[in-house]
């Protein structure tokens, strides 16, 4: 049996945006108890930070909020004020960990950064009271369970810098690859081949804003299915490869 008081604390760790595992590991309350206690009392508000003002720097906020949308999460420090902004990037990609790490700097300068290897991926990850601010997104649950919206501001800046917000999607959630396919030419089954990108996120929410970023841009793209967006006609692609390119 737990007090009142254990009860709302583990709530208040919940809210601030933690997994039920993160809780439990810290709390020693098994996820069950969370879980029903979450139904039977009212949910605490979500902790809120100070203001941070505006960015920085907006065109690397356009790519650092793709690539928070696509592999990003905050959580709270377990003892602390402030908040931690967490992107898994692939060891594959050493150029887009590069980016990432600056991309943070510019937003927040001065901040500090740091790449903490896990197997296959570097977590980039930095400290600050004012990531739940820049990144009102932020909150408890995965992003896909949850409605993921831009605030007036986000869009003006997404708007201003369209080709970095794609950047940051598929960096994130996305790919450019080559696919092949046959064709008979003069009676002849020939093979040719063509790149094509992907972006691919369990969020409706998230796969709407990448798709209608697009648009403004002027990208032809087709939905393969409720989390696959293809681009693959072949002026779309040139465009993609000027703004965007593969990773590195």
């Amino acid at each position: 049996m737990y007090d009142v008081s254990t009860r709302k604390r583990a709530l208040a760790l919940v809210a601030q945006g933690r997994s039920l595992n993160s809780v439990s590991r810290q709390t020693g309350i098994s996820r069950a108890a969370i879980r029903s206690w979450q139904q039977r009392l009212e949910p605490l508000p979500r902790m809120t930070s100070p203001d941070p003002g505006p960015p920085a720097d907006n065109q690397a906020y356009a790519y650092l909020l793709g690539l928070y949308l696509g592999d990003g999460c905050i959580s709270a420090h377990p003892r602390g004020a402030g908040y931690y902004l967490r992107i898994a990037c692939a060891d594959a990609w050493p150029g887009l960990i590069q980016e990432c790490c600056e991309a943070i700097t510019k937003v927040r300068p001065g901040i500090g950064v740091y790449a903490l290897q896990k197997e296959g991926y570097r977590m980039v990850t930095s400290y600050s009271r004012h990531w739940p601010g820049l990144f009102p997104q932020h909150g408890p649950g995965k992003k896909h369970e949850r409605t993921i919206a831009l605030e007036p501001w986000q869009q003006d800046i997404v708007h201003a810098h369209p080709w970095e917000f794609i950047r940051g999607l598929i960096h994130s959630d996305g790919c450019r690859i080559t696919n092949w396919a046959t064709r008979l030419v003069a009676g002849e089954r020939k093979r040719y081949e063509y790149p094509r990108y992907f972006f691919t996120n369990l969020s409706g929410d998230i796969i709407r804003l990448f798709t209608d970023t697009l648009d403004r841009v002027g990208i032809d793209w087709t939905q393969a299915n409720a989390r696959n967006i293809s681009i693959a006609r072949k002026a779309s692609v040139a465009l993609m490869d000027t703004h965007v390119g593969p990773k590195h």
